[in-house]
C-alpha cells in the first residue's frame, strides 16, 4: 500500500521525525496536534478553551490539506493533562463535528509536549 505524507503550512510543522498526516489508501492518519499557532510556532495564548480550539483548528487544517474535514473522522483521541477539562472538549468538539460523531478516547496524561494542556489526533476515512 502506498503511503503519502500530507503537509500544510496552515498547521504547525512537525517538530520531530513524523509527518502531519499520512494517507494510506482510503484512510488518513493525523498526527497529534498541540495548541501551537502555525504562524508563530508558539503556544496559543489564552485559557484551556483557546488551547482546545487551536488543537481542533490544526487538525481541521491538516484534514483539509488532504481534501477532507473532521466530519470524515472515524476516531479521535484526546489527551488532557487534567480530565476536569473534558466538558470543554465536548462543547468545543461540537463546533467542529456533526453527528454521527466519531469514536473517541479521552485520557489524562502526566504531561504533553511544550507544556500543552491538550493534544488530539484523528483517523479519517477518505
Amino acid at each position: 500500500m502506498k503511503r503519502e505524507p500530507v503537509q500544510t503550512d496552515a498547521a504547525p510543522a512537525a517538530i520531530g521525525t513524523y509527518s502531519q498526516a499520512i494517507r494510506a489508501g482510503d484512510t488518513l492518519y493525523l498526527s497529534g496536534q498541540i495548541p501551537l499557532d502555525p504562524t508563530t510556532g508558539d503556544m496559543v495564548n489564552g485559557d484551556i478553551r483557546a488551547q482546545i480550539r487551536q488543537v481542533f483548528d490544526n487538525l481541521a487544517a491538516v484534514a483539509g490539506a488532504a481534501g477532507a474535514s473532521l466530519n470524515n473522522a472515524v476516531k479521535i483521541n484526546v489527551f488532557l493533562v487534567d480530565l476536569a477539562h473534558f466538558g470543554e472538549v465536548n462543547e468545543i468538539m461540537m463546533d467542529y463535528l456533526q453527528s454521527p460523531y466519531p469514536a473517541r478516547a479521552a485520557v489524562q496524561v502526566a504531561a504533553l509536549p511544550r507544556g500543552a494542556a491538550v493534544e488530539a489526533d484523528a483517523i479519517i476515512a477518505l
